[in-house]
Order: structure tokens, then sequence, then C-alpha cells
């Protein structure tokens, strides 16, 4: 298995992973809840949610990246800056350093390609995507569940050991707690893209 990761630039890929799986009306979260101020993702209903986050694909830069297996998308990573996300106000999430600061916060793998390590490659194309925009540092708010197990539909922020295997450090405790198990601020610095 091969696995590339690419900017989430193309809406039906993004779809396959994020989008309604039976009605096109379906009000699911399509990756918004972290991403636009709380008063837009309340007033997004339905096919308003996917019709931002295809706007949102339009833009630079894009609003994650997609993991491929040849051809077929089997992945999903949100990286952003941080100071375009609600963790920019975040009373839960602290803040170590302001300027240059990505955030990576949600993983999507699809069903027949878990437990492959998608999440890794995501993370890692997370990473090269933000040094390639011009990040300073990348972090992300993993659950810290030690050797537990965290049910799939928590999973999503991804494990505190996920990060560390991608060189990332805790930089701080949180007050976020998901599924029972508090998360954690967890940091890697970046060099800049074309630099030793």
């Amino acid at each position: 298995m091969a696995i590339v990761v690419r900017p989430a630039t193309n809406f039906a890929d993004v779809s396959t992973l994020l989008g309604p799986k039976k009605s096109a009306d379906a009000n699911i979260c399509w990756c918004l809840s972290y991403r636009v101020p709380h008063k837009v993702n309340q007033s997004l209903a339905g096919q308003q949610r996917g019709e931002y986050v295809a706007k949102l694909c339009s833009q630079d830069p894009a609003p994650g990246v997609l993991a491929y297996d040849g051809d077929e998308v089997v992945g999903w990573a949100a990286v952003h800056p941080r100071a375009d996300t609600t963790f920019a106000h975040s009373r839960k999430i602290p803040h170590v350093e302001v300027d240059g600061v990505w955030s990576v916060w949600c993983f999507r793998v699809r069903p027949g390609h878990r437990k492959q390590g998608i999440v890794h490659h995501l993370l890692a194309g997370a990473v090269e995507f933000a040094r390639d925009n011009g990040a300073t540092s990348i972090e992300g708010y993993p659950v810290d569940n030690g050797d537990r197990r965290v049910d799939l539909t928590m999973a999503y922020v991804g494990t505190r050991a996920v990060f560390e295997a991608a060189g990332f450090t805790k930089a701080a405790d949180t007050t976020s707690v998901l599924a029972g198990f508090p998360r954690v601020l967890m940091r890697l610095a970046l060099t800049p893209a074309g630099t030793t």
C-alpha cells in the first residue's frame, strides 16, 4: 500500500469522507465545528454545510488533507492556521504560542481501511502541508488515553501516542475531556520548507 497525502481541493473526495451517507439534507458535522465561528456553524443546515465546505475546498489553503491509496480516497485530516479556527478563542485549550501556529484536529479513515496506519500518513501529510504554507509550528489536541481503547466515534481527535510517533511533544494540559479522556496539547516546531 503506497499512501499519498494531498491538499483537500477535490470536493467530491472530501464529500466521500465527510458527507452524508444517506440523505443529502442530513445535518452532519462536515468537520466545520472547529473550523468556523460557532454562530456560522449553527446557522448552516443540511446541504448548506456541504456547500460551505465546497467553497473552502476552492480556497487557498485548502481546509485539510486527503489520503489516497492509488486513486481511492481513504482518509481526511482537518488542518488550518489556528487563528482561523475556534481554537484561537478556546477557554479549554491554552495558547502556548500565537504567531504562525497551525492546528490539526480531525481524522477520518474510511471503513475497510482502518488499522492500516492511515492516521499516521494523514498526520505526516498535515505537518508537511502546514510547513509548505509557512507554519512555524503545528499543534493537535488528542486524547491522552494511555493504553485504553478509545471508542471509534471519539477517536477523531487522534491519540497522544499517534502524535508522539510523529515527533510531537506535550506542551500543555487542557481542560477539555472527550469520552472520559483528558485531551492534551501536542506541538511540533517546524523549519520552513526548503531549509535544512
